[in-house]
């Protein structure tokens, strides 16, 4: 299996498909690489090369007991792109994938990022407080955590209905798009599920996306019910210079699998990527 070994020891799987100006994926909490299967193929096909690693703790790496927080995520990131010596790199980051981005820029800059992609990303601060109203709650991120420790299986298959807002009505999300949750979030440690719930809960992003200076776009729908689009996505287009800010209509946190979504993000992205 394609592997990195960071710093500290722990080996990050990775896929790498395709050739060409390098896109590396970084996923969301408690997914792993495979969540973006559909943009991997849609890369490569396009004629880039599409690399999404396993978080440590998650799918195919080592399984930690700890160092689930931001520097360390956006380090071994480091490790991985120094590695495979990527350059004019474009970073696509899901949900908690987008503070790992924000911070690796925010520790080692944009000398090799061409430019970044935030989709349903926590950016710039997901807990509610007097200067974040929109925020949530404390209680909310205690709840998370209580569950994994007292039924992590079946939390997670309850997990996946406010994910991809499968109760809406005309809601596209499929069984497979459920089951396929529940698969990796099971392949995540239960250790690195509750410690990464207090990393994305209380981590404050705005010293790190003052740094950013590449081409930034913005994509969250506006029926995310996991990380809150007026707390973040809008947020984050507003403090970063120049950024782009698509909103889908009805979509979920998930809009990189659901039917529907998953196209509509694939061609924004493969727009983004020609500029």
């Amino acid at each position: 299996m394609p592997i990195c070994t960071t710093r500290d020891g722990v080996d990050i799987f990775y896929k790498d498909w395709g050739r060409g100006r390098p896109v590396v994926f970084i996923h969301g909490w408690p997914l792993n690489g495979d969540a973006w299967q559909d943009q991997l193929k849609a890369v490569a096909d396009a004629g880039y090369r599409g690399i999404a690693h396993d978080r440590r703790g998650h799918g195919r790496s080592t399984p930690v007991y700890d160092g689930y927080d931001f520097d360390t995520f956006a380090d071994d990131l480091h490790d991985l792109i120094t590695a495979l010596d990527l350059r004019d790199v474009t970073l696509v980051a899901h949900s908690m994938g987008g503070g790992e981005l924000a911070r690796y820029i925010g520790r080692h800059g944009t000398e090799r990022v061409r430019s970044v992609v935030l989709l349903s990303a926590i950016t710039p601060l997901m807990l509610r407080g007097p200067d974040n109203p929109e925020g949530v709650p404390q209680s909310v991120f205690d709840g998370l955590k209580a569950g994994i420790i007292e039924e992590r299986s079946q939390f997670w298959q309850d997990t996946a209905v406010g994910f991809f807002s499968a109760d809406r009505d005309g809601s596209q999300v499929t069984r497979g798009n459920k089951d396929a949750f529940w698969y990796m979030a099971m392949a995540q440690t239960i250790q690195g599920g509750v410690d990464c719930v207090d990393a994305f809960g209380t981590t404050d992003f705005h010293e790190d996306l003052k740094k950013f200076d590449v081409p930034t776009l913005v994509v969250h729908g506006d029926d995310d019910r996991i990380v809150p689009i007026d707390a973040t996505g809008r947020k984050t287009a507003r403090l970063v210079e120049g950024a782009e800010l698509k909103v889908y209509e009805r979509a979920s946190h998930g809009i990189a699998m659901v039917p529907g979504d998953k196209e509509r993000f694939n061609a924004d992205l493969l727009t983004f990527l020609e500029r």
